[in-house]
Order: C-alpha cells, then sequence, then structure tokens
C-alpha cells in the first residue's frame, strides 16, 4: 500500500540543479525534492510520497487529512514499526 502524507512546505533551495524544500509534517521535518511540482511556494501544502512532493494540495484538504490520520492512530493497538513485522 502507498501512501501519501501531506506537508507545508518551510523553506526551497537549488541544489546541485534539483528544486528540494524543508517540509513539515506537524511539527517533524524532511528533506523533499519538489522536481515533479515546479509551481509550490513557501507555505503551500504538499501531497509527499517516497521523499517526492507528488502535487499541490489546498491547505483545508491537508489539515483534514492530517486530522484524520491522527484519529486513526488513536485505534491503533500499540507502536508499529518495522521490528513489529520481523518478529511476526
Amino acid at each position: 500500500m502507498c501512501l501519501g502524507i501531506p506537508g507545508r512546505v518551510k523553506a526551497t533551495r537549488d541544489e546541485q540543479g534539483t528544486r528540494m524544500a524543508t517540509v513539515d509534517f506537524g511539527g517533524v521535518t524532511k528533506e523533499i525534492c519538489l522536481e515533479f511540482t515546479p509551481e509550490v511556494t513557501i507555505d503551500d501544502y504538499v501531497i509527499v510520497h517516497a521523499g517526492f512532493a507528488i502535487s499541490k494540495v489546498d491547505e483545508g484538504a491537508a489539515l483534514e487529512s492530517l486530522r484524520l490520520f491522527a484519529a486513526m492512530a488513536a485505534f491503533a493497538p500499540g507502536p508499529v514499526d518495522d521490528r513489529d513485522e520481523a518478529e511476526g
């Protein structure tokens, strides 16, 4: 299953000819490639998959998605990480 996560662009830069951004995911920041979304600017929301911004999304939709992810996490039985799969 693939999952795209919304995040807010905090800074952009050119890194050896590739457009990159620092994207905030509710307090966690990651370095993301913007090559697929050349129209994106600072404070825009983007959907990120595998380190790439794959589309621009409006703020309302992004915040609603984040709210739903938080609600789903409340129902998780416990921590989910790679160790759980290796032990099972």
